[in-house]
């Protein structure tokens, strides 16, 4: 079998709602009517989905992921029929794990001793917050209690493990996302994933939001709070996996409110640079052009959205010119400004927002 890499091709499954013991009040997964495919289904789709991989992305780790709804919490003969037709194609080397999503009170030893034995590697779990009081409001049913047992567990059991936190959720503040985030870093997770709240047609938190209950965060706030966990992450070494809600004509078509972006990650990373960008330049004075360097895979963040970064800094900075150029030698997240007297750098982990 290939070694595998940090960076699996991902095969999905969508098993919307599924196992759920209850509804959170911002979940619409029963408003939006997908067909939840039949394990036979699901073969077929790993069959196409292997016909059409590239052969350079076949040298890779391949991976099936189930995600949607709670995973372990469905009937056992369920999982086992879901996990039983990608048996052939592990022992095949055509597969070489399984990942799942599911609540953290799902996760008894027995179940991991099940899953364990079925080829499954990754287990995402669904904290969503690490208050309480939070938790209670969004009607998860599970505390940070069960979060922090379960990721202990998880360890124990040799999985690896990735952690979902949602930001801007009902009694949720500023203050208490980045205790959330602190107390989810301290497990040291493989990876983690951050989701703002939106508010959904179809979901509990949609009449809240009619009645002026609850107010979702703006997009200023959203990158805000985003810029904060971004570097948290990074100062710890624990990869973000994704921001924001994969983009879907679903989504589109029953967003009502709040802080949805197609490329929220790519803001988040710009809006950054831009900081990076005005402590360096705020160092230097009597300059009408300079140059700054970025890594070749940071220089679309470095411009930001639509040339955004560069046309803001040169009105601040009353800049004739700003050219920006890619040096490989340089650490992604690192920038260098050139100016007529030298050469400064900065690296983002070291910001303090």
């Amino acid at each position: 079998m290939r070694s595998p890499s940090k960076n699996p091709v991902i095969l999905p499954i969508f098993l919307p709602h599924q196992g759920c013991p209850n509804r959170c009040i911002f979940c619409n997964q029963k408003a939006i009517e997908r067909e939840v495919p039949s394990p036979q289904r699901v073969s077929q789709f790993i069959e196409s989905s292997l016909s059409c991989l590239p052969v350079k992305k076949v040298q890779g780790e391949i991976q099936v992921a189930f995600y949607g709804g709670s995973f372990t919490e469905m009937e056992r003969d369920i999982q086992m029929a879901y996990l039983k037709v990608i048996h052939p194609f592990l022992l095949r080397g055509q597969i070489h794990s399984i990942r799942i999503s599911t609540r953290p009170d799902g996760l008894s030893e027995g179940t991991l001793s099940f899953l364990k034995s079925h080829g499954v590697k990754t287990i995402e779990v669904g904290a969503q917050s690490m208050i309480n009081e939070v938790l209670s409001l969004s009607q998860r049913g599970h505390t940070k209690e069960d979060t922090l047992s379960a990721v202990l567990r998880l360890r124990q059991w040799g999985f690896e493990v990735g952690v979902h936190l949602m930001m801007g959720l009902l009694g949720d503040t500023f203050e208490g996302f980045l205790y959330s985030l602190d107390q989810v870093l301290s497990l040291r997770p493989d990876f983690i994933r951050i989701h703002p709240t939106l508010v959904l047609r179809g979901a509990p938190l949609e009449e809240l939001w009619i009645q002026g209950k609850y107010l979702p965060l703006s997009l200023e706030e959203t990158i805000h709070w985003l810029k904060r966990a971004v570097l948290g992450s990074e100062k710890a070494s624990i990869p973000i996996a994704r921001i924001g809600l994969q983009p879907s004509r679903d989504l589109e078509k029953h967003l009502l409110a709040g802080p949805y972006h197609p490329a929220l990650h790519q803001l988040v990373d710009s809006a950054l640079f831009y900081e990076m960008a005005q402590r360096l330049l705020r160092r230097c004075s009597n300059e009408s052009r300079v140059t700054l360097f970025c890594h070749p895979k940071d220089f679309s963040n470095l411009r930001g959205i639509r040339n955004e970064n560069l046309s803001r800094l040169r009105a601040h900075f009353h800049l004739q010119e700003i050219l920006i150029e890619a040096r490989e030698e340089l650490r992604r997240g690192s920038l260098l400004l050139r100016t007529s007297k030298g050469e400064e750098r900065i690296d983002r982990v070291s910001l303090d927002l």
